[in-house]
């Protein structure tokens, strides 16, 4: 389902979980300076992506957001909330993409996440350093 940024209720649900998996993330990394994982309320809502989102018994389990370049699908943020990890929330989230060439970056360290999308037939496309000692892997799915 889409979810509505301009509700309070529902924005704030996704800057919980946003910051809960970011922190799992930067653990992973060795790097805390993930910008979603110090964005604001405000900054937010403000971002310019789509987000759709997956509920479960206890409220939001994860979301996927995008942007759309011509017809490619630009990922830019893929969470879910610890509690619900090993659950195929984030399988269930890519599938609800819009269908096209889709891309994604992921911390290189993130191993989780790179296996994830392997799995689902992303290639690794190249690195890039963000910081020291930190980088990012791009992929690419047709």
């Amino acid at each position: 389902m889409i979810l509505d940024l301009s509700d309070g209720t529902v924005l704030h649900e996704l800057w919980t979980v946003q910051r809960l998996a970011y922190a799992v993330e930067a653990e992973l990394i060795g790097f805390d300076g993930i910008p979603p994982l110090h964005e604001s309320l405000d900054e937010l809502r403000a971002c310019d992506e789509t987000f759709l989102g997956l509920y479960d018994e206890e409220g939001l389990a994860g979301a996927v957001s995008y942007r759309l370049d011509g017809s490619t699908v630009d990922i830019c943020r893929l969470v879910v909330h610890p509690r619900a990890h090993r659950r195929g929330i984030a399988s269930k989230l890519l599938d609800a993409l819009p269908d096209g060439p889709q891309v994604v970056s992921t911390g290189t360290r993130n191993e989780p996440a790179l296996a994830l999308y392997r799995k689902r037939g992303f290639v690794e496309t190249g690195t890039r350093e963000v910081g020291p000692g930190v980088s990012l892997t791009d992929l690419a799915k047709q």
